[in-house]
């Protein structure tokens, strides 16, 4: 090696960012690397914090007649960050911004495609995430990435790489919680000047290296049946069920990681059902931190033409006592804590059955729900219950403030700014299904594995 170089190469640099990091252990962090470069180094520092891995795919929105000008940034799900005293400044129209984040945006999808595979996204909002890249030189792209996690509700931001140079180190320590590097010369010039081996990352790799960690993490998936529900949690459950009730035969679909502490079922609300994609993207997300989950439908296809049905609270809560008792007696994993994620009149359901002492129900999470139908249950509900709900959604969002004043268990009322009441704004799901995520592993228990 070099002795001018501090790194042989992205491996070497990994190792040697990682071993600055490994105090952010214990917080069970997610690892960003930023395409393409910062990837191979990411996936050394999520090995050595048994962390999740995934990337940040970010965007700079240059100006048209100036493109190395950001005039803000925008990355996935929708999530966009615009600087305004740049588009005032620079005479930028909305037509002009438009046209720019439109061939920006297919670069993203291509991208997140290529790379991911299909696969979803792990959750930022809530957690405390690290970006990392192979280098900093001006920090454009960095800011850009730490703009986007921000935005789409990243609890704590930590910006690690191997090399920066100085004054853009400084700079960007004012905008992140924590800024982590191996070297920040004072005489930059480029990153590349810091590797004795710095040939260009490939598509397939970063594809690669993401599947590795995606790989590393699963277990194998079996079949659940009542002689296989105990089987030993080095395996995991994803299999359709029959969800019995009363004797009613309700579709449904039981999944629950290696390791989990608890099992979540859903309540969906009128207009839903347990294949929603909604209900899939939040229940994706408790998969993430160790939560199982029952998604399945409270009346049959039949039944639920009769839209009647569909606002019966006391027809919904009564099934969804009967499948909690089920999923009681099933015990799959040997999982004791239960706990109910209810949208819109599911939210009513799902207190109106919490109130039911014998069902012991560990904690409730309640999306832009209805709660004010189940109001002669509330004071009898125990389970810490978090109520969130859109700040544009004024109606429901004074019906959960006045429900939390009857409530006598733990509970909260968070509002995602800008959001409507189906949650359907860029990030707003996202930061649902963080938020949901966090009440769940808080009160059903941690997992026995880092998440």
């Amino acid at each position: 090696m070099n002795g001018s170089l501090p790194f042989r190469d992205r491996r070497d640099a990994g190792e040697q960012l990682a071993a600055r990091l490994t105090h952010l252990e214990s917080e069970h962090p997610l690892v960003l690397g930023l395409p393409r470069g910062g990837v191979p180094v990411a996936a050394l520092v999520a090995a050595r914090l048994h962390a999740p891995l995934d990337i940040l795919v970010v965007r700079k929105l240059g100006v048209p007649f100036q493109p190395e000008l950001a005039m803000g940034a925008i990355g996935e799900e929708g999530a966009r960050v615009l600087e305004p005293t740049v588009i005032r400044q620079a005479g930028i129209t909305t037509e002009q911004i438009a046209a720019v984040e439109a061939k920006e945006r297919v670069e993203i999808e291509r991208r997140a495609a290529r790379y991911r595979d299909g696969r979803t996204p792990v959750p930022i909002s809530g957690r405390v995430v690290v970006i990392v890249d192979d280098g900093i030189a001006t920090g454009s792209t960095a800011l850009a990435a730490i703009q986007v996690a921000r935005h789409r509700g990243a609890a704590r931001v930590v910006l690690a790489a191997p090399v920066a140079a100085a004054e853009t180190a400084r700079e960007l320590r004012s905008v992140v919680d924590e800024l982590v590097c191996v070297a920040t010369p004072e005489d930059f010039g480029a990153v590349g000047r810091f590797y004795q081996n710095f040939s260009q990352t490939s598509d397939d790799e970063v594809a690669s290296l993401l599947a590795t960690a995606r790989t590393a993490s699963e277990h194998t998936r079996v079949p659940v049946t009542r002689d296989a529900a105990n089987h030993a949690v080095d395996h995991a459950v994803d299999h359709d069920v029959e969800v019995l009730s009363d004797a009613v035969a309700l579709e449904g679909r039981l999944t629950i990681p290696a390791h989990a502490s608890g099992v979540v079922l859903f309540a969906h609300g009128s207009g839903s059902s347990a294949r929603s994609p909604r209900n899939r993207f939040v229940a994706d997300r408790l998969h993430d931190v160790g939560i199982g989950t029952l998604l399945f439908d409270l009346l049959t296809p039949r039944e639920a033409d009769d839209r009647a049905n569909v606002f019966d609270i006391e027809l919904l809560a009564h099934r969804l006592r009967g499948a909690t008792k089920w999923i009681r007696e099933l015990r799959p994993c040997g999982i004791d804590a239960l706990g109910y994620f209810g949208a819109s009149t599911g939210a009513a359901a799902a207190l109106q059955a919490a109130a039911d002492p014998t069902l012991r129900i560990g904690a409730v999470v309640s999306r832009g729900g209805r709660v004010d139908l189940a109001v002669e249950y509330l004071d009898a509900v125990r389970a810490p219950t978090l109520m969130i709900v859109g700040g544009a959604d004024a109606e429901v969002l004074h019906l959960n403030r006045a429900a939390a004043r009857r409530l006598r268990c733990p509970n909260e009322v968070i509002v995602v700014p800008g959001a409507s009441h189906l949650f359907e704004e860029p990030g707003a799901l996202d930061a649902v299904a963080g938020l949901a995520s966090q009440w769940f592993a808080k009160h059903l228990g941690a997992p026995t594995r880092p998440v």
